[in-house]
């Protein structure tokens, strides 16, 4: 009669081992894949944050230009009338009285 072995055998022990470094690798690989998308993530972030602030100074600097149109285009039309103005006064005093 064969006796039947009690305990761990080195199948099993080599099975075990094998195992947990497949769970072992599988676990590093995770936090590995998510400590890059963290990363990732964090500098999508912080790029949406500068492109927001950039189209908001965007938005800014296109009133002041409107501003400084708009400004422009009175002073112009201020300038011109003065100078109208200014023409007819002289014309006015050139000529003779009847």
């Amino acid at each position: 009669m064969q006796r039947k072995e009690k305990g761990i055998t080195l199948g099993i022990l080599s099975i075990a081992i094998i195992s947990m470094a497949i769970i072992l690798i599988l676990a590093l690989m995770k936090i590995y894949l998510s400590n890059q998308i963290y990363h990732e993530s964090k500098q999508i972030n912080h790029l949406e944050a500068e492109v927001a602030a950039l189209k908001e100074e965007h938005n800014i600097l296109q009133m002041n230009v409107e501003q400084l149109k708009y400004k422009n285009q009175i002073t112009d039309t201020i300038f011109s009338m003065e100078e109208n103005k200014e023409i007819t006064d002289a014309a006015e005093e050139k000529e003779p009285n009847d």
